[in-house]
């Protein structure tokens, strides 16, 4: 009989047909861990401590090779778990997030499922984790915790959100970084709909408080490639505007504005120390895991 390959957890289109949240989620990190042929702590969740002689039965992937080559003996490499790390998820519902729902996959689906699965990540680490729902205004807010039943109250709450609203983070996250008094990581995951230099004035608020930030910045793939072809009726979702055009009289304009825009984001989030990761909506969500435990890595090395 001929062999049939694993479904791949990570990829959208294969995500479409699983409909529990928390399904998708804790498959996604379990096709990641896979996928990287280790655990997802070595070198994120653990410290290097010290060096101890080699003795039989030890994991010979922990041998320090750098000291067997100066003394001509063997070592072992322990490490020590480091502090929780307090991450703040924060989800753009507003109404642009909407977009995809009618070819069943929508920016807000892809960013929900991308935050459940770094949530599902953070619970496996013994991290503690929050989550903010908001648009135009803090929608839904749960506090940071480590208890491993938060994540259902997480996952609950991301399945049953409806996108409304339109986008705004200037007053939601003046009033958010206020109420985070203790430093952390902030993880935003939004389509950006509103203007770079106000996004950057906003998240400044949480690097004046010495917070962690890296945006995870969800577009779907037609605003990305534009793949219009007949005339078509162009609705707005924040907006009451229609616009009935011929899409290839204007994909070379379109595509130059989403560049423009895409370089003014990166450019405000750089000059505030902020990583910025496109997600495009196609794209396996293997590389959100990634970026966040890389980020991660890096951010641990600041907060000590």
């Amino acid at each position: 009989m001929p062999e049939t390959s694993k479904p791949d957890y990570l990829d959208p289109e294969t995500l479409d047909k699983i409909k529990r949240l928390d399904v998708k989620a804790r498959l996604v990190v379990e096709g990641f861990v896979t996928g990287q042929h280790r655990s997802p702590h070595n070198g994120f969740a653990i410290e290097f401590a010290a060096h101890r002689e080699y003795a039989p039965g030890d994991d010979l992937r922990h041998i320090d090779w750098k000291v067997w080559s100066k003394t001509d003996r063997l070592y072992i490499k322990e490490y020590e778990e480091e502090t929780n790390l307090k991450c703040h998820l924060l989800v753009d519902c507003s109404k642009s997030m909407r977009y995809g729902e009618a070819t069943g996959r929508s920016k807000f689906d892809y960013a929900a499922t991308a935050a459940a699965s770094v949530a599902v990540l953070m619970q496996q680490q013994a991290d503690s984790v929050g989550l903010v729902l908001f648009s135009n205004q803090i929608d839904k807010t749960l506090r940071n915790s480590s208890h491993p039943s938060h994540i259902k109250a997480i996952l609950h709450e991301l399945e049953q959100a409806e996108p409304e609203n339109k986008t705004d983070v200037s007053d939601p996250f003046m009033a958010l970084a206020s109420q985070l008094s203790s430093r952390g990581m902030v993880v935003l995951f939004s389509d950006l709909f509103l203007d770079p230099e106000e996004l950057g004035k906003s998240l400044q608020q949480f690097r004046l408080r010495r917070h962690e930030v890296i945006v995870f910045h969800v577009m779907h793939h037609d605003e990305l490639e534009f793949p219009f072809e007949d005339n078509t009726l162009f609705r707005g979702l924040e907006v009451e505007a229609e616009l009935h055009t011929e899409p290839r009289a204007l994909r070379k304009s379109y595509l130059e504005a989403v560049d423009r825009y895409m370089k003014r984001v990166k450019k405000v989030c750089g000059a505030a120390g902020i990583d910025h990761v496109l997600l495009d909506t196609s794209k396996s969500l293997g590389g959100v895991l990634a970026s966040y435990l890389n980020f991660r890595a890096k951010s641990r090395r600041k907060l000590r």
